[in-house]
């Protein structure tokens, strides 16, 4: 579950968040930095997360690949678990 940023509507959502995915409410983009729990107004560039490429525009769509959506827990999609299966998939027999 997580709350829209723009008009704090609760949303059921799991799993990655696509550039195209839109808050049900009003309509605004979630894939941006004020969804991202690593968004910090007082770090570097806005953003906790120190090998995420600067973003201007915080609240419209963008291509971050560490976003990660604020309130959703991780589990199989944190980069721990993405670089596991990435490790994995290298020595997987075809």
């Amino acid at each position: 579950m997580i709350t829209c940023a723009f008009c704090n509507q609760e949303i059921e959502f799991e799993g990655r968040v696509s550039r195209s995915d839109t808050c049900p409410k009003c309509g605004r983009e979630l894939h941006c930095c004020l969804q991202c729990k690593f968004y910090d107004p007082g770090s570097y560039n806005e953003c906790k997360e120190v090998l995420a490429e600067r973003m201007v525009d915080k609240e419209r769509a963008n291509i971050c690949e560490y976003l990660v959506l604020n309130g959703v827990k991780e589990g199989g999609f944190g980069r721990k678990a993405m670089a596991k299966q990435a490790l994995e998939d290298l020595f997987k027999k075809k």
